[in-house]
């Protein structure tokens, strides 16, 4: 009696904890699923977006938020100012297959015919060791003090990351496109002139000396959320399998004892 109702606890609970394991797969296998359909509609959405003829540059600044205006295009024009500019680290790019790494990007301030400040990636710059004097002279080449017309996607601050190393004011060196940042670290706002909420990664014009080289951006975003989903299930099927296994060889173990 007493090795039968250990029996059932211990069938009771190796139960319990195989639907707790295939509940959690299930769910993490269906969270996967619906992560694919949202990163589906996110790259169809930026696509639309990166081909889209480019427009005005939106007034409403307080308006616009990541989800509905990351990547959208605009053209405009503006002056490159003459301030200290500042470059970002980069080992590649996952949305310009025309770059890579290592090198930087060559982040300026430019000022509208407003009096507002907008800044502008305006490229890439093969800079194995962040030589500041590199990309003082790949910059400098922009300034000419006349307005110039600029046709880019308008892009929102990156925050850093756990391990992502601190800015370098000496070289004047970021590790994340946080504009806002260079802009306080810089002066790009200096006499309260407003700093817009969002850089603007520079399609055209290319200079004549290719450097700064901006470019058309490309969605390349990672889509692995179908293996995982499948592993996912893979998973809790195989736990439901060694269930049933085990139960079967509990009763059979059980049989035997009894005609024994």
């Amino acid at each position: 009696m007493i090795g039968t109702r250990l029996r059932r606890r211990s069938v009771a609970g190796f139960a319990l904890f195989t639907l707790v394991m295939v509940a959690l797969f299930v769910g993490l296998g269906a969270w996967q699923l619906q992560r694919r359909t949202e990163k589906h509609a996110l790259i169809a959405a930026l696509s639309e977006r990166l081909a889209a003829a480019p427009g005005p540059l939106p007034a409403q600044w307080s308006a616009l938020t990541p989800a509905k205006d990351e990547f959208r295009r605009v053209s405009f024009a503006a002056t490159y100012e003459s301030r200290p500019d500042a470059m970002v680290y980069s080992s590649g790019s996952g949305i310009r297959e025309d770059v890579s790494g290592p090198g930087t990007w060559a982040f300026v301030p430019a000022r509208l015919p407003g009096g507002e400040t907008v800044v502008v990636n305006a490229g890439f710059v093969q800079n194995t060791m962040q030589d500041r004097e590199q990309q003082d002279r790949a910059v400098a080449r922009l300034i000419t003090q006349q307005p110039v017309t600029l046709t880019g996607y308008i892009r929102f601050p990156e925050a850093a990351g756990l391990l992502t190393p601190p800015e370098n004011p000496a070289k004047r060196l970021w590790f994340t496109r946080d504009h806002l940042a260079m802009a306080r670290a810089q002066g790009w706002g200096e006499g309260g002139r407003p700093v817009a909420p969002f850089y603007i990664d520079l399609e055209q014009p290319v200079p004549a000396s290719g450097i700064p080289k901006p470019g058309p951006l490309e969605v390349h975003l990672k889509d692995d959320h179908l293996q995982y989903a499948i592993t996912w299930f893979v998973l809790a099927g195989a736990v439901a399998i060694a269930f049933a296994v085990w139960l079967r060889a509990q009763r059979r173990t059980a049989a035997f004892r009894e005609r024994v």
